[in-house]
């Protein structure tokens, strides 16, 4: 069993589906470092507070970020769905250390589709994920719709 955590099974599968990024990445990440070994599915159906319009001018002010003097060393901009929730918990947990290593390790998360959940309160604007990744250069995303159907 997790110490301090009421989860026990071995591993944890989390719906991301209409979930909030921030708000999931602190709980995932809580749960990494106590042990848990987590994956998250369905990371295209993410959803970000805001509109798509200023989701998409931030993420675009974040893509000139760069390394000065040799570019391919500075920061990498992660267009999937999946690598941007990672980085998103990345930030929340001590990478750097074996700890944070070690909780890293346990997490794997994918581009897919089980059982729907609805987390998102009525009246609040929000953009998903998947559709922001295509916008700013994922490629994938038609392919996810085919292959798993429409959402």
């Amino acid at each position: 069993m997790v110490s301090g955590s009421g989860i026990c099974a071995r591993r944890v599968v989390v719906d991301a589906r209409h979930h909030m990024l921030g708000r999931l990445a602190s709980i995932i990440a809580k749960e990494l470092l106590n042990g848990q070994k987590v994956v998250v599915v369905r990371c295209e159906e993410i959803c970000l507070s805001g509109g798509l319009v200023r989701q998409k001018m931030k993420y675009l002010r974040f893509l000139r970020k760069r390394m000065n003097t040799k570019p391919s060393h500075g920061p990498i901009h992660f267009r999937a769905p999946a690598k941007i929730l990672w980085r998103t918990i990345r930030g929340m947990i001590p990478h750097k250390t074996k700890r944070g290593a070690a909780a890293l390790a346990r997490l794997k998360a994918y581009e897919g589709i089980p059982t729907p959940v609805l987390r998102l309160q009525a009246g609040h604007k929000y953009c998903l994920l998947g559709r922001l990744s295509s916008e700013v250069g994922w490629n994938h995303h038609e392919t996810i719709k085919v292959r798993f159907g429409k959402f």
